[in-house]
């Protein structure tokens, strides 16, 4: 991995990061969701880098509890999803997958209460959640209809002529 590669993955992550915490006041509308889809796009693989900062960094900052062993997976999720669809750039479609991804958030996130407390305990956790989950999903939804174009042309157009440097 080249030294501009390094650079890149960190400012990617802190970006990530910087977004998540100034819309932390409003409940499940963030631009994280989005920026996988579009890092994934443009950078490939070294996407998982680039959230593995960002998880690291949430977890210095706000402790290691069980949510944060839950970012070690969840991110990673829509990245998969992403490599697998990577080669659509409707922004209709990458808001249907946010939007769907937002809705699924606390399935997913309730994993480990499943393992760890058991069937019932994992079922009111993702049940408790969903009035969260769909704001998650509807915010996912617009964020990613009105901003995928913008952010995408602006950070291949970067991409590309950080490519001849």
């Amino acid at each position: 991995m080249r030294i501009k590669d390094i650079v890149i993955i960190g400012m990617m992550g802190a970006i990530m990061f910087v977004l998540q915490v100034a819309l932390r006041f409003i409940p499940n509308i963030e631009l994280v969701s989005l920026l996988i889809i579009i890092y994934t796009l443009i950078f490939g693989r070294k996407t998982i880098y680039i959230i593995y900062v960002f998880v690291v960094i949430e977890g210095l900052l706000y402790g290691l509890g069980l949510w944060w062993f839950n970012y070690l997976y969840v991110w990673t999720v829509l990245f998969l999803i992403t490599l697998l669809l990577r080669k659509q750039r409707s922004p209709f479609l990458w808001a249907i997958v946010s939007g769907f991804y937002g809705l699924g958030f606390g399935a997913l996130c309730s994993i480990p209460y499943f393992i760890t407390s058991g069937v019932q305990s994992g079922f009111a956790y993702w049940i408790a959640g969903i009035p969260y989950d769909i704001p998650h999903g509807i915010g996912n939804f617009v964020i990613a209809l009105i901003l995928f174009h913008p952010i995408y042309y602006i950070l291949d157009k970067i991409n590309k002529r950080m490519e001849f440097m």
